[in-house]
C-alpha cells in the first residue's frame, strides 16, 4: 500500500520544488528590474548621484567585455551593451508609463463608482451613465485622445498649477482621455459586481432604519468593489499596455522612447523585444500587486466550500 502512494508523493515533491524554483526566478527578476527601475528614477530626481544623467548604471563597455568572455552569450555581447546603452531612454519612458496607468486608474476609479451606482439604482441618472459607458467604449481610445489633443487643442489649457509638472503638458491630456475611457469599463465591472449582491440586503438595510442611499453606501458597495477587483485587475492590465497610444499625440512614454531609439539606430527587432519584456514585467507586477489586494480585503469564508 505504502508503495502504490510513494510515486504520487515523490511527484508531488517534484512538482513543490519546481514551483518553488519558478518563484524564486520570478521574485528574483522582478527585484533585478524594480531595483533598476527606482535607481534610475532616484539618480535623476537627485540630479545624478549615482551616474552622470543620461547615463546608465552599468558602462555598457564594461558589459559587452563581461559577455563577450562567455562561451555561447559572446556573440549576444553587442547586443546586450547597446540595451544597456539605451535604459536611461527607456527608464525615463517607463516612469510616464507608470505615472499615466496609476493616475487614470485611480482618477477613473472615482467617476466609476458614481457611474456604476446610479446606472444600477439610478432613475434618469441610469440613463445618462448608460449614454456615458457606451459612448466611451463604443468609440476608438486613439480617436478620443486625437478630439482631446488635436481637435479640442487641451494641452494649451492646462492650469498654470499643474503645467510643468512633466516636460511637456500633453501628458495631461493623455491622463484626461485614459481616465474618462477607463472610467467607463469600470463602471461596467463595477455595475456587474453591484448586480451580484443579493437583492434582499437592501430590504434589510432599509429594515434597520438606513435610507437607500446608506444602504448602498454601507452594505452594497463593500461588498460589490470586493466582488469587482478581478476585472478591475483586468481594466488594470489593460491601462498599461492602451498607454502606449499616448505616443501618437506626441507623449514621451515608454513606447515612444523605443520608437524614437529604433528609428535612430534602425534596430526595431532588439529594441520592440527589450520594450515588450518591460510592459510584460509591468503587466506581471499590477496582476501580483491585485492578487495581494484581493487577497487583503477577501470577505473570511466569502466563496469558499467546506472540505468535509
Amino acid at each position: 500500500m505504502a508503495s502504490a502512494t510513494r510515486p504520487a508523493t515523490v511527484r508531488e515533491r517534484v512538482a513543490d520544488s519546481d514551483r518553488s524554483v519558478g518563484r524564486l526566478l520570478l521574485v528574483t527578476a522582478g527585484a533585478l528590474f524594480w531595483g533598476w527601475l527606482v535607481v534610475s528614477w532616484v539618480n535623476r530626481w537627485l540630479g545624478g548621484v549615482i551616474v552622470p544623467i543620461g547615463q546608465p548604471l552599468v558602462p555598457p563597455g564594461a558589459v559587452e567585455t563581461a559577455l563577450g568572455s562567455i562561451p555561447g552569450i559572446a556573440a549576444y555581447a553587442a547586443d546586450a551593451a547597446f540595451v544597456v546603452e539605451m535604459t536611461p531612454a527607456l527608464s525615463r519612458g517607463t516612469w510616464l508609463t507608470v505615472v499615466i496607468t496609476a493616475m487614470s486608474l485611480v482618477l477613473g476609479f472615482f467617476i466609476a463608482v458614481p457611474l456604476a451606482v446610479t446606472r444600477v439604482y439610478g432613475r434618469f441618472s441610469a440613463w445618462l451613465s448608460l449614454a456615458y459607458t457606451e459612448l466611451l467604449r463604443g468609440t476608438p481610445l486613439l480617436a478620443q485622445l486625437f478630439v482631446l489633443y488635436y481637435g479640442l487643442n487641451l494641452a494649451s489649457y492646462v492650469p498654470g498649477s499643474v503645467s510643468g509638472v512633466f516636460a511637456r503638458d500633453v501628458v495631461w491630456v493623455a491622463i484626461l482621455g485614459f481616465t474618462l475611457n477607463g472610467a467607463a469599463y469600470q463602471a461596467e465591472y463595477i455595475r456587474g459586481a453591484l448586480e451580484s449582491v443579493e437583492e434582499g440586503q437592501i430590504t434589510a438595510g432599509r429594515a434597520i432604519g438606513l435610507s437607500k442611499v446608506e444602504t448602498i453606501y454601507y452594505v452594497v458597495l463593500p461588498q460589490g468593489l470586493r466582488y469587482a477587483i478581478p476585472s478591475w485587475t483586468n481594466e488594470f492590465v489593460y491601462l498599461i499596455k492602451y498607454s502606449s497610444l499616448a505616443a501618437f499625440i506626441t507623449v514621451p512614454e515608454l513606447y515612444y522612447r523605443a520608437d524614437q531609439i529604433a528609428s535612430e539606430t534602425f534596430r526595431y527587432t532588439l529594441i520592440f523585444v527589450v520594450t515588450g519584456l518591460t510592459y510584460l514585467a509591468l503587466v506581471l507586477t499590477a496582476s501580483k500587486l491585485m492578487e495581494r489586494v484581493e487577497e487583503r480585503v477577501a470577505i473570511p469564508g466569502l466563496g469558499t466550500e467546506s472540505q468535509e
